[in-house]
Order: structure tokens, then C-alpha cells, then sequence
């Protein structure tokens, strides 16, 4: 079960990286393409930002998914560090079941945001075939890739030295 579970979740950090990838390489052609839109033909688009806007949202959820299976995020170790074996461990779990409840309240908040927008049937005022709450989407499923990896992390322990996530290093 192990494995197979943990091949799953090398295939949804590969696709998580993936997305947020290239929603930042979305992000870095549009903003400068509103820039030059404004500086040098004196009209603003319309559409530039709230394109950066959804990308960056994509970018932060997923990418933050990924980047905690990876162990690349901002952790404070300084204390854990300094303490005995059992502390450490005991920490360990402490912080991988309070990370389990903040990805689980960021699911049922930002799910809740989704079926609101969705109730609404509003759209946005750049992109009008595209619903409001397509931007909120990304907030749930990036926390629901968050939990996935912390039920990986729970179960199996930290996947940082798998071959899929070294890539780079």
C-alpha cells in the first residue's frame, strides 16, 4: 500500500508542479504585456490583471502543496532542533496533525467560498464566460493536495528524498 500511495502522490506533485509552473510563467508574459500596454501605448488592458490575479492564486495553493511535500517551505526548527530524539518526533506529529487541520478548515471555508459563487452564477466583469467561483477553485483543491501530503507524511514519513522531488538538486 505504501508504495502505491506514494506513487500516486509522486504523480500529483509532478502534475501540482507542473501547474503551478506554468501559471507563473502565465503570470511573468502577462504583467509585462499590461506594462508596455500602458507605458508606451498609453491604454490599459482590461485583461492582464485579473489574469496574474487567478494565476498567482493557482501559483500559491498548488505550489504550496508541492513545496510542502518537497520540505521547501518556510519551517521554524530552531527549537525542535535542540530538542531529545522523542521531542523531536513528538513535534513532528504535532505540526503534521495541526497542518492536517488547517488544509481541512481551508477545504470547508474555501469550499463553502466555491458553492457560494457557484449559487451566484456570477462572472467576471474581464472575462464574462468565466465564473467567479473558477477563481476561488483553486483555494480548496491546492489545501486538498495539501492534505494528501500530509497524510503521506503521517503514514509514511517525509517524501523530500524521493527521486522526483530531488529534481534540481
Amino acid at each position: 500500500m505504501k508504495e502505491t500511495y506514494c506513487n500516486a502522490m509522486d504523480k500529483l506533485y509532478w502534475v501540482s508542479i507542473w501547474v503551478a509552473g506554468l501559471a507563473m510563467t502565465v503570470m511573468t508574459v502577462v504583467i509585462p504585456i499590461q506594462v508596455v500596454s500602458r507605458k508606451w501605448f498609453n491604454e490599459g488592458l482590461s485583461w492582464p490583471e485579473p489574469t496574474a490575479l487567478v494565476c498567482m492564486i493557482i501559483f500559491t495553493f498548488i505550489g504550496a502543496a508541492a513545496s510542502y511535500r518537497a520540505g521547501s517551505h518556510i519551517a521554524v526548527s530552531m527549537l525542535t532542533d535542540r530538542l531529545p530524539e522523542k521531542g523531536q518526533v513528538a513535534c513532528r506529529y504535532i505540526v503534521e496533525a495541526l497542518m492536517g487541520v488547517i488544509a481541512l478548515f481551508i477545504i470547508v471555508y474555501g469550499g463553502d467560498r466555491v458553492m457560494f459563487f457557484v449559487g451566484t452564477g456570477q462572472s467576471l466583469p474581464d472575462f464574462p464566460k468565466l465564473a467567479v467561483y473558477w477563481t476561488y477553485l483553486p483555494i480548496p483543491a491546492g489545501s486538498l493536495i495539501t492534505l494528501f501530503f500530509v497524510v503521506e507524511s503521517i503514514l509514511f514519513g517525509s517524501q523530500h528524498h524521493r527521486p522526483i522531488v530531488q529534481i534540481g538538486k
